[in-house]
C-alpha cells in the first residue's frame, strides 16, 4: 500500500472494514484457505462477543457448518486460533509503528506519525486489538513468550523516538519508559471504547491522540504532521516462522 502524501480526513472519507474483509487482508492464500479464513473470522467474532475463555470449540466450528473435527486439519485448537489472531495483530501494530516512523526523523514528526497511526489502527480494527491486547494469558507460555516480545519491541520503538526527543531538547520527559507506558496507553485505549457509531472517524481520534501526545511531552505545537493521512500496513507474514505457515493438521 502506497501512501498518498498530506491531506486532511473528510468524515465521508472513513470507512469500516469487515471482519473477513480484515481476515482475507490479513491471511493471504496462500498459505491460507478460505475454510482457514473463515475459520479465524468466525474466532474473531466469537472472541469479541463472548471473550476467549467462554468461546467454545464446537461454536467456531459450528458459525461456518463444520464440525470440531473438521476443523483440526486447519488449527490445531482454540488457543491456535487465539495465537494466529494475536501474533498477526501484533505484527501489524508493529508494522503500522514502523512505517510511520519512517516517514520523518524530527522526534516530534516521528512521534505525532506513530500515534495517530496506531490510534487509527487501534480504532479501525477494534474488535480484533481488543483480542489481541485483552486475551493474552489464553495462550501457552511459549506463544505467549513471542507475543510479549513483540509488545516489548512495540514499548522499545516508542520509547526509541521520546529518548532521542528528549535528549535533542524536543520533549520533557524525566522517565522515558513510564511516558512511552502513557503514549501507548493513549493509542491502545481507543479499542475499549471506540465503536463505528460513536461520532468520530479513526483519523479525526488519531489527531486528537498526536497532539495530546506531543502537550505530554512539553512539544506545544502539533506541529506539521498534525493533519497527516494515516496509511496502514498489510501485515508482515514470515514465510519460515513455521507457527505462521497453515494449512497445518492436528497434532498426534
Amino acid at each position: 500500500m502506497t501512501n498518498p502524501g498530506p491531506s486532511s480526513h473528510p468524515r465521508q472519507g472513513a470507512q469500516h472494514p469487515t471482519v473477513f474483509g480484515i481476515v482475507n487482508d490479513w491471511w493471504p492464500d496462500p498459505p491460507y484457505s478460505a475454510v482457514a479464513r473463515h475459520l479465524l473470522a468466525a474466532a474473531i467474532e466469537l472472541f469479541a462477543e463472548q471473550g476467549y475463555h467462554a468461546a467454545k470449540t464446537r461454536d467456531i466450528a459450528a458459525r461456518i457448518g463444520m464440525s470440531t473435527g473438521a476443523m483440526y486439519a486447519h488449527f490445531r485448537s482454540k488457543e491456535d486460533l487465539l495465537f494466529q489472531i494475536s501474533l498477526t495483530g501484533h505484527r501489524t501494530g508493529v508494522a503500522t509503528l514502523e512505517a510511520a516512523a519512517a516517514d520523518a526523523t524530527d522526534p516530534a514528526d516521528q512521534l505525532a506519525r506513530m500515534v495517530r497511526a496506531f490510534s487509527v489502527y487501534h480504532a479501525r480494527y477494534h474488535m480484533i486489538a481488543k483480542i489481541v491486547h485483552y486475551e493474552l494469558y489464553g495462550m501457552t507460555p511459549q506463544h505467549l513468550e513471542q507475543i510479549l516480545e513483540l509488545r516489548r519491541h512495540t514499548a522499545r520503538l516508542i520509547e526509541d523516538v521520546i529518548r532521542h526527543g528528549a535528549e535533542s531538547d524536543a520533549f520533557t520527559a524525566p522517565n522515558v519508559m513510564a511516558t512511552g507506558r502513557a503514549v501507548l496507553s493513549l493509542c491502545v485505549d481507543v479499542a475499549r471504547w471506540y465503536r463505528e457509531r460513536s461520532g468520530e472517524t479513526p483519523e479525526e481520534i488519531g489527531d486528537l491522540n498526536a497532539q495530546l501526545a506531543l502537550r505530554m511531552l512539553g512539544a506545544t505545537e502539533a506541529r506539521r504532521a498534525a493533519k497527516q493521512t494515516v496509511q496502514l500496513p498489510s501485515p508482515p507474514h514470515d514465510e519460515h516462522d513455521a507457527d505462521a505457515t497453515r494449512p497445518r493438521g492436528r497434532p498426534t
